[in-house]
């Protein structure tokens, strides 16, 4: 198991916890993890793109001048790709991007992240961060509190009373909290920290083993 400190939200050490090894404490597969992450970025694609065919294009299917004898190049059709408001050839359509990625491959790319940050001291671990109102100073007063001035990933238990931070940390650009459930690749090697509660920490320790 390993060990690590838990802080109260004045960056303040009140004890020390044990995190499961089977999470926090694995050879990190760098595969795993570009899989998780190209995965999730597929899954944002719209897919939305559409261009015109030949079939739905405007304009009349018939031979614009006769075959033979003008000295032209022949030509069937005022829709065909090469015509000016033509269609257009071998365009993109409607697709979607998702990229399938297997349950085991998903929960050893979260585990591989997570190890990556502990590994790099970039793992914090505190008490709580229950907010007795909804206020962005004391988002901010608790992420000057532990140095955090870049991206910071929070991380709750579900059972948490965390309503009112999550609402405080809305507005700050480089703050995101999610419950365990919630926790994908992308956001966790997005960030430069990440903070657990200790609730979540071991939530972790027992969903992701």
């Amino acid at each position: 198991m390993s060990k690590i400190d838990v802080f109260n939200l004045e960056a303040k050490k009140v004890k020390t916890i044990e995190l499961s090894d089977e999470v926090f404490g694995i050879e990190p597969n760098q595969q795993a993890i570009y899989d998780a992450v190209l995965a999730y970025q597929a899954g944002l694609r719209q897919g939305t793109h559409s261009t015109l065919t030949r079939a739905f294009v405007s304009g009349t299917g018939k031979k614009p001048f006769r075959q033979k004898g003008t000295g032209r190049a022949r030509q069937g059709s005022t829709r065909a790709t090469q015509w000016r408001h033509g269609a257009i050839a071998f365009g993109p359509h409607p697709r979607k991007y998702g990229i399938k990625l297997n349950r085991k491959v998903r929960r050893l790319a979260l585990r591989s992240a997570l190890s990556e940050k502990l590994l790099g001291n970039n793992l914090t671990v505190v008490e709580n961060i229950s907010f007795d109102e909804i206020k962005t100073k004391k988002a901010v007063k608790l992420m000057e509190a532990f140095g955090f001035d870049r991206k910071t990933l929070f991380v709750a238990d579900a059972q948490e009373d965390y309503d009112n931070a999550y609402f405080s940390m809305r507005n700050i650009p480089n703050a995101l909290l999610v419950s365990v459930s919630e926790l994908n690749v992308y956001d966790i090697v997005n960030a430069d920290k990440i903070v657990f509660t200790e609730a979540a920490a071991e939530k972790a320790g027992e969903v992701l083993a």
